[in-house]
């Protein structure tokens, strides 16, 4: 059985196959909010290509490309699952309006419960996942695999290209790790300021969380970086332990096996 996960974010669609646990295909490709039904199955074959897929998982941050992705999905002779309100995860909400919780939250929530947030003894415990993307997420996961909320923040880029725009005299980047936080230029210190200070903002953040997870339940949380943007800033956050690019596809994997068990 080869399952195929797709998550459709606002700068960025991952596409990712799996035989059982075992990823075995990723791609990332540029996410273009007006792509018809046409057009997203040409591109899923040309990635895809001999590849028998059995079953499609997804979910998308961008409204307006939801009703394409729908119709290429109903088209499809597998079983598919859509993430959305609505649509069971198995991850429990104790935020204020459920219905408000992307689905990219949710399933990312549910892999980093099953995949870093039980012990070896079995016992669970609280999980903090960092999503470097096109916002910043810093959310919080309880001990049992409840969504508890979080923070959200502008991404690196989205702050670089808004930088570049109100300021006459800044340009944009490349974004890479500088080698010290006193840039010596205005490129360099373009690149501390948000390279550097973007990793003061996730240590920050996650402290915060932290002392109040531990509070509510009595033990640290293990931190966690995810998204596109991670490799860029992670070695520059004192507080992440663990990585896994891809949390959210490996998230609607377990989603759909939760799904066709149920």
């Amino acid at each position: 059985m080869t399952l195929l996960t797709v998550d459709v974010g606002n700068s960025q669609t991952v596409l990712a196959t799996f035989e059982g646990e075992q990823r075995i295909g990723c791609w990332r490709v540029t996410t273009s909010p007006r792509a018809t039904a046409d057009e997203l199955r040409m591109l899923w074959r040309g990635l895809l290509r001999d590849t028998q897929v059995t079953g499609v998982a997804a979910c998308s941050t961008v409204p307006a490309l939801l009703p394409s992705l729908r119709q290429l999905l109903a088209s499809l002779e597998v079983p598919v699952v859509l993430i959305g309100p609505g649509v069971k995860t198995g991850v429990p909400l104790h935020v204020d309006n459920p219905r408000e919780v992307g689905a990219d939250r949710v399933v990312t929530a549910l892999a980093a419960h099953e995949l870093f947030g039980r012990r070896p003894d079995g016992r669970g415990r609280p999980v903090v996942v960092v999503d470097f993307g096109t916002s910043t997420n810093v959310d919080a996961v309880g001990p049992d695999g409840q969504f508890l909320g979080g923070a959200l923040a502008p991404g690196l880029e989205v702050s670089l290209d808004a930088l570049a725009n109100r300021a006459a005299q800044l340009r944009s980047v490349e974004l890479t790790v500088p080698t010290q936080a006193i840039g010596k230029n205005t490129v360099a210190a373009l690149q501390s300021g948000v390279v550097l200070g973007f990793a003061g903002l996730v240590d920050g953040l996650v402290d915060r969380i932290a002392t109040e997870l531990v509070a509510q339940f009595g033990a640290a949380p293990v931190v966690v970086a995810t998204g596109g943007l991670a490799p860029l800033v992670v070695d520059s956050c004192r507080s992440i332990a663990e990585r896994e690019p891809d949390l959210t596809v490996h998230g609607l994997r377990l989603a759909f096996e939760r799904h066709q068990a149920r």
